[in-house]
């Protein structure tokens, strides 16, 4: 096992900066996720560990040894790209096996022992002798990460692998590739842009916004604590309301005002301008975004009341999403049923509900 390290790496093309000083810890065996929009940097952090973009400036260690200037061949990684790269005129066997014609197999195994134990481990068995254009989408996905492992390499990067796929078969494949991860305990950094597959796979996840790192923590945190607006916004569906801090209570807790409503929010103090994993304390009067989850908006909580006027209103299945208009400002909810009027009111606990910007 290896862990990860970026320190303060920037890569910057022409008068375009892709990254600004990014700085991330990558555990031993960890699955760790890149995830933001399109273009936020996060596949050039991504090709910068594996060595096929050159930083800036910054450094890139794999435990203590220094591999800012170390090509890729030489790193130990091993990489599954978004289109898989399987070679066409080789068989599955053969396309598996292809990393070890420059390295032996880990283990005093044979290649053929290697090949057949991987094919396996990646639910593929039986299909050594089949050509890659013959397997579907989900079948090369798994032959890519079965020749991608083969060296067994110190660190495993993943760079949206399953974007092409389904959605049904995404989400089977990624519980494969968690598996797979967990059964070799392998350093893994996995890249994509859809936060549900974030949240799904990771023991921990970086947000990435314009080149940055927004906010670093487990799956939960971010989702329950976000630490920006941009966290706030972009992680999951969500509510911004836009107020006024109104009062400052000695527990800590804080009290908004926004659309001559006031709402008690708990805890005084979140990520703002400042920085992520910074805290900021709140005064009488600064202007201040709200976040809060469609899932916390509850017709029996009697704590921060909002009329919405119903604009839509769709069956999922376990749960009725409710778009409605307060005061002009969109509110998305979860319930339990179709509401049966033009207008609901919904509340949220203070407990369910963070401060994430503050605005000069």
């Amino acid at each position: 096992m290896t862990d990860l390290t970026l320190d303060a790496v920037s890569v910057t093309y022409g008068t375009t900066t892709a990254l600004d000083g990014v700085s991330l810890a990558v555990r031993d065996g960890e699955f760790f996720t890149l995830v933001g929009p399109s273009g936020c940097g996060k596949t050039t952090t991504l090709r910068a560990i594996a060595g096929f973009e050159r930083p800036t400036a910054g450094h890139v260690r794999f435990g203590d040894r220094d591999v800012t200037a170390v090509p890729p061949e030489e790193r130990d990684v091993g990489v599954v790209f978004q289109n898989y790269a399987l070679f066409p005129h080789m068989t599955v066997g053969e396309n598996v096996a292809y990393g070890l014609n420059f390295a032996d197999p880990p283990g005093g195994v044979s290649t053929d022992e290697r090949v057949a134990e991987l094919l396996e481990l990646v639910d593929m068995a039986g299909f050594a002798d089949r050509d890659p254009e013959s397997l579907s989408g989900g079948q090369q996905q798994r032959v890519a990460l079965a020749r991608a492992l083969a060296p067994g390499p110190d660190v495993l990067l993943l760079d949206e692998p399953m974007s092409a796929l389904d959605a049904r078969l995404r989400e089977h494949l990624r519980r494969q590739v968690k598996r797979v991860q967990r059964e070799l305990d392998i350093t893994t950094v996995y890249v994509t842009h859809d936060q549900e597959e974030a949240l799904a796979v990771s023991d921990r996840l970086a947000v990435v916004n314009d080149g940055r790192i927004e906010q670093v923590g487990t799956p939960e945190q971010v989702y329950r604590e976000p630490e920006t607006r941009f966290v706030a916004g972009f992680v999951g569906e969500n509510n911004l309301l836009d107020g006024t801090v109104a009062g400052v209570d000695a527990d800590g807790g804080v009290r908004v005002r926004a659309n001559d409503t006031e709402f008690a929010v708990a805890g005084g103090v979140a990520g703002g301008e400042s920085g992520p994993d910074s805290t900021t304390p709140l005064a009488v009067g600064d202007h201040v975004t709200v976040s809060v989850r469609p899932a916390a908006l509850d017709p029996g909580v009697d704590a921060n009341r909002l009329e919405l006027a119903v604009t839509d209103a769709a069956f999922l299945g376990e749960r009725v999403r409710v778009d409605g208009d307060w005061h002009g400002t969109r509110v998305v909810a979860h319930l339990e049923e179709r509401p049966s009027a033009d207008t609901v009111t919904l509340g949220f606990a203070p407990e369910d509900a963070r401060v994430v910007a503050i605005e000069d």
